[in-house]
């Protein structure tokens, strides 16, 4: 597969993440950030492994485990509770903050070059998010903050982990076994301090939708493009999802668009095209 067919069908990851506000908001029930993230989780991971069916060896046991509690175990209700306690513009510009994360922790862990093109891009890509989705009017909340920020932490760790250790098995297989791993850990959590709220249609709906286009085709296409792209380039792709956050609150909500969220638009696929183009470059040589 070509770069640019790898690096197009792993953004279709982060442009379905860019719905998960809406979906969230209008479509699942509200105040229970953890029991969102278990029916996000461990269906889909039984769901994948009867497919896959193949179960960790060895390290990759513990691994798992510690990938599992990383992305979902704690991530998904960090997301959650963000997107109930923060405007979705200030979430979105606190994980903005994850490629410039990503850069300098290569730089330590697998002792890649810090690219200044790279840091430019990435201070415009938040440049670019913060006119695209911050209001006047946001309130910030602190709870919400930590949440957005550990989050964004949390995602950027395990990309890195992730390119130094490898994978294992099949984009596919090493999703459900983390998938699996964390929503177990989520199981005993979410029954004790939330248990199950009553569920309408709309929001089965919701879920079917969570879990099988935000959930399992987004985080294959995103491991998958992990296995094969640099860990500096994916977070770049992940600024897509303010940018169809956007575009969604248009279209659906009928919120408004302003000239300067086209401005950070414009800016912010010049930050991820600009990387792309130079890793090409550094590919092809």
């Amino acid at each position: 597969m070509r770069y640019w067919q790898i690096v197009l069908t792993t953004a279709i990851g982060p442009i379905l993440w860019g719905t998960t506000y809406l979906v969230t908001t209008h479509f699942l029930p509200a105040n229970h950030p953890i029991f969102l993230a278990l029916i996000r989780a461990l269906p889909t991971g039984i769901l994948l492994l009867l497919i896959t069916k193949k179960l960790p060896q060895g390290i990759w046991i513990w691994r798992s485990i510690a990938l599992g509690v990383a992305n979902f175990t704690a991530f998904f209700p960090l997301l959650f509770l963000a997107a109930y306690r923060l405007p979705g513009g200030v979430a979105a510009m606190l994980s903005a903050l994850q490629p410039l994360f990503v850069i300098f922790l290569a730089r330590y862990v697998l002792q890649t070059r810090v690219q200044i093109v790279s840091v430019g891009m990435g201070l415009l890509g938040v440049f670019g998010v913060a006119l695209v989705v911050l209001r006047a009017e946001a309130k910030l909340d602190f709870i919400g903050i930590a949440a957005a920020l550990c989050a964004t932490l949390m995602m950027g760790t395990t990309t890195v982990l992730i390119k130094k250790w490898g994978l294992p098995t099949t984009p596919l297989n090493f999703t459900a076994w983390q998938l699996t791993a964390g929503g177990i850990l989520l199981l005993p959590i979410a029954l004790i301090f939330e248990g199950i709220p009553t569920l309408t249609l709309k929001h089965w709906l919701g879920f079917v939708y969570l879990d099988g286009f935000n959930t399992i085709l987004a985080y294959f296409l995103w491991f998958r493009g992990l296995s094969l792209l640099p860990p500096t380039i994916l977070p770049f792709l992940g600024l897509l999802s303010p940018v169809v956050a956007v575009i969604v609150g248009w279209l659906v909500l009928h919120q408004g668009f302003s000239s300067l969220q086209f401005l950070g638009m414009t800016l912010i696929l010049i930050a991820i095209i600009s990387v792309q183009i130079q890793n090409s470059r550094t590919t092809s040589n």
